[in-house]
């Protein structure tokens, strides 16, 4: 299953030899990361420098069985997808029956799961680019919704945006899992950091993606199928922050099936400057997603 190791281990409990090539490659990653932690704190970044204005550039399918929940983009440019079937046995053994729209930041894949009704929280899990994964797991906060719909992780790879369902006003923010060096470097306990706050209300949020360190492109699973743009006043830092909502265009709902359409996930391949957004249709046509391209017509 593409971007999905072996189980999560432990090398200093099990007693085998350490992967001296993944860890140099992770100690770079983190110093690269904080380098553009730094660099990101010492300017003043703009969601003018942000691409937006988008036009329709093209679509394509993908299976929904593996890729009707969320799309990320591998450095080479194609595309990793997730669905239904691609929650891997051993974790939907230990319950976690859903997995929501990934993301891809230098690297490494980052999953995020939700189990029954009755969770009490929510995983998030991260693959390296040698293959091995760790689980993070975030004991829900009062007041949280079990939901985990997406995962989208900043520019500078140091902080990761989730979601819930319904109507919400806020986006959750956590440190980095991995990536982020104040987070467990082989899984653990994930904890919140300072959330976006939302100007007004949006409507089952199924993914984001960062176009820009100050801007967030999301899907809605609204009546409309909006996809709304969330504006950032500064890049993140792990304190409170307000962002400003606007609707950028509806995704098309299309299909020689009647019924209600799914928006699903998003992403934006920032080498090609593409912004993608899934849509699943009704009846018996769900069993494949239509991925729509955009392009912007500014930035």
């Amino acid at each position: 299953m593409a971007g999905v190791g072996p189980p999560s281990r432990d090398p200093t409990t099990l007693g085998v030899p350490l992967n001296t090539t993944a860890l140099r490659r992770r100690s770079t990653a983190l110093l690269i990361a904080t380098a553009a932690a730094t660099a990101l704190g010492s300017a003043t970044a703009h969601a003018d420098d942000s691409p937006g204005g988008w036009v329709q550039s093209g679509s394509s399918t993908v299976s929904s069985l593996t890729g009707g929940e969320g799309i990320a983009t591998r450095a080479d440019g194609s595309l990793l997808t997730r669905g239904l079937g691609s929650v891997p046995l051993r974790l939907r053994v230990q319950g976690w029956n859903h997995v929501g729209d990934p993301d891809i930041s230098g690297g490494y894949v980052f999953d995020d799961y939700q189990g029954g009704d009755d969770a009490t929280s929510k995983l998030f899990e991260v693959t390296t680019p040698a293959g091995k994964t760790y689980d993070y797991t975030h004991p829900l906060d009062s007041g949280e919704l079990l939901n985990n719909s997406f995962a989208a992780v900043s520019p500078d790879s140091q902080w990761l945006v989730a979601g819930e369902w319904n109507t919400v006003n806020r986006l959750q923010v956590f440190p980095a899992p991995l990536t982020n060096p104040s987070t467990p470097s082989t899984g653990g306990t994930l904890a919140q950091a300072g959330q976006i706050t939302l100007d007004h209300s949006v409507e089952d949020i199924q993914g984001c993606d960062f176009v820009s360190a100050t801007r967030l492109v999301c899907a809605s699973d609204d009546a409309a199928k909006d996809v709304i743009q969330v504006d950032l006043p500064h890049a993140l830092d792990g304190t409170p922050v307000t962002g400003q909502v606007s609707t950028l265009f509806q995704v098309p709902q299309s299909s020689i099936c009647s019924g209600t359409f799914e928006s699903e996930g998003v992403d934006y391949d920032p080498s090609a400057k593409v912004l993608r957004v899934e849509i699943v249709p009704p009846s018996v046509c769900e069993v494949t997603t239509t991925v729509y391209s955009y392009r912007p017509t500014t930035g």
